[in-house]
């Protein structure tokens, strides 16, 4: 008896679906229901994966020109959805590149594993283990490194790893930024004696926004200072998640000192000098005089 064909995909999943994009691959990472429906969560899921892949396929474009190759390490991979639908979309058909999905929660990790076997996907690998446990077992040439929602601290430890590899790009959504709101937590009355500017972090909820906010210009300056082009924008609408702040770095090699010295003197005047090593420049990695 001849099967009747697969049942069409509602208008309102079509239009957030890219061409080419694998109905069975979403199904199979749980974006898409059986019957191929959205929910709300999913939808934001697959929405703000798909903007991501907007802004990383001319990334994997330039490496490809370059070396005709590229590597991908996507660090904080979770189910590694970033990870499957870009290996799905940009590599699968060429024959080349490679995606490393970084993510601490082994059990995450094997069911990741067994899905990219399951798929054919060969040049998919996992890795579980925490970003600064990973840093031995991945590739010495690194191309793209990515972070989607990693939250607080590994972000800026994916950071570390990208500038040890010297990546072509990097492209972070960072999320739940504590370290810096705590600290100026701690400083919060003296800072208040010394300065109105104090005023900007002195409820609590200023603090956690504010900090958040400093965190991530303390990263896109240590960015410049490394000698990379950084660029800050939305990822999607805010309607569709808080944490949407999208910073994508090419490298040019070309290290900013005035990022550098602008770094340390946020540093200073906050209070924050004892994060100095969070975000460390490696003195390579800075030029003498850039006349920025």
């Amino acid at each position: 008896m001849k099967q009747a064909p697969p049942p069409a995909l509602p208008p309102d999943v079509l239009a957030e679906l890219r061409p080419g994009q694998s109905i069975e691959l979403l199904k199979a990472l749980h974006i898409l229901t059986r019957d191929g429906r959205l929910n709300q969560d999913t939808r934001r899921k697959l929405k703000q994966v798909n903007h991501l892949l907007h802004f990383i396929e001319p990334l994997l474009e330039e490496a490809l020109a370059a070396r005709g190759d590229v590597t991908v390490v996507d660090h904080g991979a979770g189910k590694s959805y970033l990870g499957f639908m870009l290996y799905d979309r940009l590599l699968a058909a060429r024959g080349v590149g490679a995606v490393w999905g970084v993510e601490a929660r082994a059990e995450l990790v094997q069911r990741a594993q067994a899905l990219a076997t399951q798929l054919g996907f060969a040049r998919m690998h996992f890795v579980a283990a925490t970003v600064r446990q990973a840093m031995q077992a991945l590739p010495a040439q690194v191309d793209v490194v990515t972070a989607l929602h990693a939250c607080d601290t590994a972000t800026d430890d994916a950071l570390d790893f990208a500038l040890q590899r010297r990546a072509r790009a990097i492209v972070v959504v960072p999320c739940c930024q504590a370290e810096v709101a705590a600290t100026l937590r701690r400083s919060k009355a003296l800072q208040l004696a010394r300065t109105p500017l104090a005023e900007l972090w002195r409820h609590p909820l200023h603090t956690r926004e504010f900090g958040s906010q400093v965190t991530n210009v303390l990263r896109c300056l240590r960015l410049e200072a490394a000698g990379y082009d950084v660029t800050v924008t939305e990822l999607v609408g805010w309607e569709h998640s808080l944490k949407n702040e999208l910073i994508l770095a090419r490298r040019t090699g070309r290290g900013k000192r005035s990022a550098a010295l602008r770094l340390q003197r946020i540093l200073d005047d906050l209070g924050l000098a004892e994060l100095g090593g969070r975000f460390a420049i490696p003195p390579t990695m800075t030029t003498p005089d850039d006349g920025g």
